[in-house]
Formats: structure tokens, C-alpha cells, sequence
């Protein structure tokens, strides 16, 4: 546009994500009791797997976040002082940006490594020794990488805590604890007491739980609540959808599971739809379900919200930003608060938090 002025200048910013709103998270903070007990548990641990927490622990990381996103600074913020060191060997926007963002808000000070090619792992240096500086250099580890492994590598070496950032095809622990947070805002209700069955919710899984970690972790944390849950629709144009073990972890609980060829059938059943197209495999990535597509035309249920770890593809219409089923903007925020309230717990900070006077 040559010599005039965008008309977006002209007009004042506007939010666009009304699910965001402060009563979600205010209405989920009055839902839960405070109860610190569960999180000292969590203190100075390595964060590796959803397989690490309890109930107690996850309702109590929600409600710390939904204390975090309403309340827009706290004094003394608890990080002052404390290094973390962001060891992403993969490629990532949102989970480091997100974790950075909520160090910094906690007052904390961060060394980012985003390329191993410019580090001693180029020249062969192993992980384990990596691991060895990072002791001496930070208070915190968050890694990202394609390897499966490397992540328990280097905790073998580790004096401080590490959080798992997602690896391989493994699993991403603190992005389910964004997608977890971000369904109990919608629905606070569902992570405790017993739901009447009229009131339960139906899961929607687009995507392949054995190949993508997103998937894995959150299917994890939803067996910790399931008497919130009427069924979870696996939907995959493969047969070959689970894990050893994935399907039962769910169906031990009480919690049906159901496979499915077909997203438009299934749509109108649907009260919550995550739906994923990638998942990263070594240096590069795998698409999954690329017939899959959702937009604004799409038969969705009324009140139903959409889910999304993203980066997004096609699988995912621009059109669905402007409705009420845009719950995956919503949930790259929550990412943030959660990620602080998982952030004070480790460093042992959380006392300092329940008894700090709130501006």
C-alpha cells in the first residue's frame, strides 16, 4: 500500500480472544481450594513424563496458574537471582518462547542455546558432560530434542532440575499441562467430585497417540480426571493408532475409547476436538491425517472448543478464529501461567507465592 495508511492504524487494538478473559481463570480460582501440599512434592524434581504427577499436583498447578493470570504482578517476584538455561535443540516457538516469557515475568534471568551446531555437541561432546556445565551455570534445565533419550542422558549428570520440552516422539509433558489448564478454565468442574453423566464431556483425538508426544502426555493427564469424561474419539486414517500400553492406560480408568475413520460423523458428538498434524521424527517431521481439515463450515457441536498445540497447517482454518470454538489462542496463553506456576514449584518458590501480598 503506496503512500496511504493501512486502515488497521486507524482503528484502536482490539482482543480478540475473549476465552481469555479473566473470568476463566477467576472462575477456576474459586473453584479449588488452595492447598500447597501437593506442589512441595514437586519441588527440585526433574520433570520428564505426565507419569510423574497426581491429581492433587495438576489441580494445584491449575489453580497456582489462574492465580498468576489473574493477578498481573505479584511483589518480590520469586526467580530474582536464578538462571535458567533454555537448550532447545529443536526447533520450537511457542514452548520457548512461553517458558522464557514466564522466567523473565518471575524475575529470572536466562542463557538460550537455540542451534547445537554452536555448541561443544558439534565437536562431540557428550550430553552427559553438557549436563556437567549446566550445574555450574544455571539453577534450571529446560531441553528440547529429537532424541528420545537424550533428556534421561542427561539427568544422569544433573544437580539441578530439568524439564522436558518435548522429546522425540516421546512425550511434551508441560504442553498437556497447557491443554489441561486450558479445559478446566472452560470447564472448572471437571476436575473434581463426581460429574453427573449428563454433564461429562466427549473427547475428540485428531491425530496419532504412538507417533506424536503432545497427544501421548495429554491422553496421560486426561486418565488422571476421568469422571469428567464420557468417551475419547481417537480419530486417524491409520489403524495403527496406540502404543503399547496408551489405550489401557485410559480404559483401566474407566474411560472408554473408541477409534474412528470419519471426522464429519464424529464432529457433532464432539464437546472437546484437539486436533494435530505433526509430529517430529529426528531432523524432520511426519504429517498425520492430512484429509482431516477443519473450518468454520465444519458440523461442530454448539459450545464445543477446538483445541491446538501448534504451529498449524492446513488441517486448521484461519475462518475458526472468529468463533467461539477458538480455544487453541487461549491455550498458547495459558502455556505461560502454567508453565510459571510448574516453574515456582521446582525452585521451591511456592511459599513465597500463597504468602505474598497480590497488587
Amino acid at each position: 500500500m503506496v503512500n496511504q495508511v493501512h486502515p488497521l492504524l486507524n482503528e484502536p487494538i482490539q482482543p480478540k480472544d475473549w476465552s481469555s478473559g479473566i473470568e476463566r481463570p477467576q472462575s477456576l480460582l474459586e473453584h479449588i481450594p488452595e492447598n500447597p501440599a501437593p506442589l512441595m512434592e514437586l519441588a527440585n524434581q526433574h520433570i520428564v513424563s505426565v507419569r510423574q504427577f497426581n491429581q492433587d499436583q495438576v489441580t494445584q498447578l491449575c489453580r497456582l496458574a489462574a492465580l498468576y493470570e489473574t493477578t498481573p504482578s505479584l511483589y518480590q517476584p520469586p526467580l530474582t537471582g536464578k538462571i535458567l538455561i533454555s537448550a532447545f535443540y529443536e526447533p520450537s516457538t511457542r514452548t520457548r518462547l512461553s517458558f522464557e516469557s514466564a522466567w523473565h515475568r518471575l524475575g529470572g534471568d536466562i542463557m538460550s542455546i537455540t542451534d547445537p551446531a554452536t555448541t561443544g555437541i558439534a565437536k562431540g561432546e557428550s550430553l552427559k558432560d553438557v549436563a556437567e556445565m549446566f550445574n555450574n551455570y544455571g539453577d534450571l534445565v529446560v531441553l528440547r530434542d529429537n532424541n528420545n533419550e537424550s533428556v534421561y542422558q542427561m539427568i544422569e549428570a544433573l544437580r539441578i532440575p530439568i524439564i522436558n520440552a518435548g522429546n522425540g516422539t516421546d512425550e511434551h509433558p508441560t504442553q498437556a499441562l497447557a491443554d489441561i489448564y486450558t479445559i478446566f478454565k472452560w470447564r472448572p468442574e471437571l476436575m473434581y467430585g463426581n460429574i453427573a453423566e449428563e454433564k461429562r464431556v466427549t473427547v475428540g483425538i485428531i491425530g496419532v497417540p504412538a507417533r506424536m508426544r503432545t497427544v501421548r502426555s495429554l491422553l496421560l493427564f486426561l486418565s488422571l480426571f476421568p469422571r469428567g469424561i464420557r468417551e475419547i474419539v481417537v480419530i486417524s486414517d491409520t489403524t495403527d493408532v496406540f502404543d503399547e500400553e496408551q489405550r489401557e492406560d485410559l480404559t483401566n480408568k474407566g474411560i472408554k475409547v473408541t477409534v474412528s475413520h470419519n471426522l464429519e460423523d464424529k464432529l457433532p458428538e464432539l464437546d472437546i476436538v484437539y486436533i494435530n498434524a505433526i509430529a517430529w521424527v529426528g531432523d524432520s517431521f511426519e504429517t498425520h491425517g492430512s484429509k482431516f481439515n477443519l473450518t468454520a463450515e465444519s458440523p461442530l457441536k454448539k459450545g464445543a472448543i477446538i483445541l491446538h498445540p501448534l504451529a498449524r497447517g492446513k488441517e486448521l482454518a484461519t475462518d475458526l478464529d472468529e468463533t467461539a470454538h477458538n480455544w487453541y489462542f487461549a491455550q498458547a496463553r495459558g502455556a505461560v501461567f502454567i508453565r510459571m506456576a510448574l516453574l515456582t514449584t521446582l525452585t521451591q518458590r511456592i511459599n513465597q507465592i500463597m504468602d505474598a501480598p497480590l497488587t
